[in-house]
């Protein structure tokens, strides 16, 4: 999930914005149906018994992507954006760390591979929705007032950076829980300046916001679980499911739609998406904590909410992907 669903996103992501941002071409036609194909081999190649092959091939991916931005980056001058291509390169050492660590081929826990990949992409999250919540939620309701503050955002920001080193260093269980506790509040601070409240009745916004808070409740656990006052995986699910599920299903539905020539504009099958996947991670995590005598009966109700979104998902967007742009125009 962390290294296949979660990074095809975000190539899909990278590939749209870095053609945005920077008016060059990026991969399309045979090339990106190359990509699709590296992808899908990293997929099929766990289940066999070429361990080597399917580390390789898994972190060739995000290294594939990498290289598929830098050129159109590099070609206009871009640094800006450089970072990215850094991020990715990262992703594929956490992806190949893991494996290899898994195979025995070096003394390195497997879990630190997850760890950092998440954290990795959790500073990918960060960025992109500071980028683009505070405008999307202007753009969609007349006075909003969404704000950014340079001080919030550089702490926000910074607290992941730091979450990232301090789980690569091995970082005593104090200094994590103080990092994280910064982070919580920082991206608490960072969020109540997007007004989330002035977001209710646009569902394509509301989204974000919501999928966004649970990266300070993220945060908040995982100072809660180096204290032991709860259990680390509640703090991973608040970002997986909640932050990574809610903002990735609310950012594929509305390029969708965009990008089809349709109306930005959220209707049932898309609300029920939303409330499932949030509730997912409600249960998730919460559920868990709250109800531990029912801990296999959350993962299973979470799980099924989960797989629900995203069945509706497949269900509502494949005629929208798989056929011409309603406007006629090109993509």
């Amino acid at each position: 999930m962390i290294f296949g669903y979660t990074l095809a996103v975000i190539a899909g992501f990278l590939f749209t914005a870095v053609r945005n941002w920077t008016g060059q071409p990026t991969p399309t036609g045979a090339l990106l149906a190359g990509y699709a194909a590296l992808w899908l081999a990293g997929r099929l190649l766990v289940l066999t018994p070429f361990a080597l092959a399917s580390a390789l091939v898994n972190a060739a991916f995000p290294l594939a992507v990498a290289a598929g931005i830098a050129v159109p980056l590099a070609r206009a001058g871009n640094r800006r954006n450089y970072f990215f291509v850094a991020l990715l390169a990262a992703c594929g050492l956490a992806e190949i760390a893991f494996h290899l660590s898994l195979l025995g081929v070096f003394e390195w826990p497997a879990r630190l591979g997850l760890q950092c990949g998440l954290d990795i992409v959790l500073f990918v999250i960060a960025v992109m929705a500071g980028r683009v919540v505070p405008m999307f939620t202007n753009n969609a309701i007349p006075g909003a007032g969404a704000t950014r503050n340079a001080w919030i955002e550089r702490a926000a920001l910074g607290s992941v950076l730091a979450i990232l080193a301090a789980d690569l260093a091995g970082a005593s269980s104090i200094v994590v829980a103080v990092i994280a506790a910064a982070g919580a509040m920082a991206h608490a601070a960072r969020l109540a300046l997007w007004r989330p409240w002035k977001t209710l009745h646009a569902p394509l916004v509301w989204i974000l916001h919501e999928a966004y808070a649970w990266i300070a409740i993220h945060f908040a656990l995982r100072a809660l679980a180096a204290w032991d006052v709860v259990a680390t995986p509640f703090a991973t699910h608040a970002l997986t499911i909640g932050a990574i599920g809610g903002m990735t299903l609310g950012m594929m539905t509305r390029t969708a739609l965009g990008h089809s020539g349709r109306t930005l504009k959220a209707g049932g099958a898309e609300v029920a998406c939303y409330l499932m996947v949030m509730a997912a991670a409600v249960v998730r995590v919460f559920g868990g904590l709250a109800l531990p005598h029912h801990y296999v009966g959350t993962i299973v109700l979470a799980a099924s909410l989960w797989s629900a979104a995203f069945a509706t998902y497949a269900l509502t967007y494949w005629p929208v992907l798989t056929r011409p742009r309603v406007d006629g125009k090109p993509g």
